[in-house]
């Protein structure tokens, strides 16, 4: 069990970064999430790793679970499956959802002038647009439930390649197997995501689309939206 046990461990932290990476609802909706909202790079970091955390841990439970009450592997990938394209479905309807918004902030936020008459009938304009992204500084910033509403998400969403790791070791009855393959292949998944989102964060901050600006809302929806369409139609 020793040998078999070693390769099913390099096997889980190879299978946890090749799915993390395959998969772009791993990432991308935290990078796009973080900029259209301009949440700190350490904020984007720690919404990131709780959702990978809650990602991962769903299908350790439902693993162990299965395997304490002898659960047929066959069963619990149907389950895993229809956990996916549950979570994948949020995803869309989410993502877009926040698209339409994001367009309708967009157009009530379209930037417009207004000319001044000053003395000596020196005239000038300004721009300016009537949403603004913050408070005043000594206003309290409101609370937004995008957090959440994506955590619920990665907490729905399986780890499918997790489970049949799971249970090679529960079949021969070593506990200590289970947890070890469990641990490799989550430590793999969240710290491709953290990696990630990081690099993906730090190198989007030097790319400037000003026209563009105001639809960074709807076009962080759209973005989450088709990812979650390419769970469902493209299997990622």
């Amino acid at each position: 069990m020793g040998d078999a046990l070693s390769i099913l461990a390099g096997t889980a932290a190879l299978i946890g970064l090749g799915h993390t990476l395959a998969g772009p609802d791993h990432y991308l909706p935290f990078i796009v999430m973080g900029k259209a909202r301009q949440w700190t790079t350490a904020k984007t970091l720690w919404i990131t790793f709780l959702c990978g955390i809650g990602h991962v841990a769903g299908s350790v439970a439902l693993g162990l679970a299965g395997a304490s009450l002898g659960v047929a592997l066959g069963k619990l990938e149907l389950f895993e499956a229809w956990r996916g394209n549950l979570a994948a479905q949020l995803l869309v309807v989410f993502g877009f959802t926040y698209c339409v918004w994001g367009i309708h902030r967009a157009i009530k936020n379209k930037p417009h002038t207004h000319a001044h008459v000053h003395e000596g009938d020196t005239v000038h304009e300004h721009k300016h647009a009537h949403l603004h992204e913050y408070a005043h500084p000594h206003e309290a910033k409101p609370r937004t439930i995008t957090p959440w509403v994506l955590f619920t998400i990665f907490v729905l969403g399986p780890c499918e390649p997790l489970i049949p790791l799971i249970m090679y070791p529960a079949a021969e009855h070593s506990g200590r197997g289970m947890l070890l393959v469990a641990g490799i292949f989550a430590v793999a998944t969240v710290g491709t995501m953290l990696t990630v989102v990081w690099v993906a964060s730090w190198g989007i901050r030097f790319v400037k689309v000003a026209p563009l600006e105001r639809f960074s809302h709807a076009l962080a929806g759209a973005a989450v939206g088709l990812s979650g369409l390419a769970i469902l139609f493209l299997g990622l």
